[in-house]
């Protein structure tokens, strides 16, 4: 991780708890999901050419009624600043510091559908039972998954996915 990400992710950190903005850094997290997997709204806002008032102003758009106006203006931010390319990491350091704090480590889950709070506790459940770790879920949905769901923890990843089912059938019907 770089630098300029970590001290965004410690910056962003602090005004969330400094504001109570208890979610905001999930919202945070979401949003860059969605850049991440944009390639016009990413293009569009790392754009140097875009104005970053312009750039601010997509931002407020998107994520008006959607958002806490703190993680609005921490997007606004880091769009500002000329790094919407660097989001996605900055997020992803930034609910990793979070739950760091809380002796929990960030478990990234892909699926299909979005998961209720009963899934994602029972899953929460049976990866601290499979790691030895207590993990927090940020929930990503990705239709390529087809059904199931792809489960990242550190450099571990757990794929219990429909897709990865149907290409170890066609390996040994091939």
């Amino acid at each position: 991780m770089s630098d300029t990400i970590d001290g965004y992710a410690e910056a962003l950190l602090a005004v969330v708890r400094a504001e109570g903005a208890t979610g905001a850094d999930d919202e945070i997290f979401r949003f860059a999901q969605a850049l991440e997997g944009n390639d016009e709204l990413r293009n569009t806002l790392s754009d140097p050419y875009v104005p970053a008032e312009k750039r601010q102003q997509i931002v407020e758009d998107l994520l008006q009624g959607k958002a806490s106006h703190v993680a609005r203006a921490a997007v606004s931010l880091v769009v500002g600043a000329g790094r919407a390319a660097e989001l996605p990491a900055i997020a992803r350091a930034l609910v990793a510091k979070g739950a760091a704090a809380s002796g929990k480590e960030i478990a990234e889950v892909r699926t299909a559908v979005a998961l209720t709070d009963e899934q994602k506790a029972r899953l929460a459940s049976s990866l601290k039972t499979a790691t030895g770790k207590d993990v927090e879920i940020k929930v990503t949905i990705d239709p390529a998954v087809l059904g199931g769901v792809v489960t990242t923890i550190g450099d571990t990843v757990i794929d219990g996915s429909v897709r990865r089912r149907l290409a170890q059938v066609k390996t040994h019907l091939g």
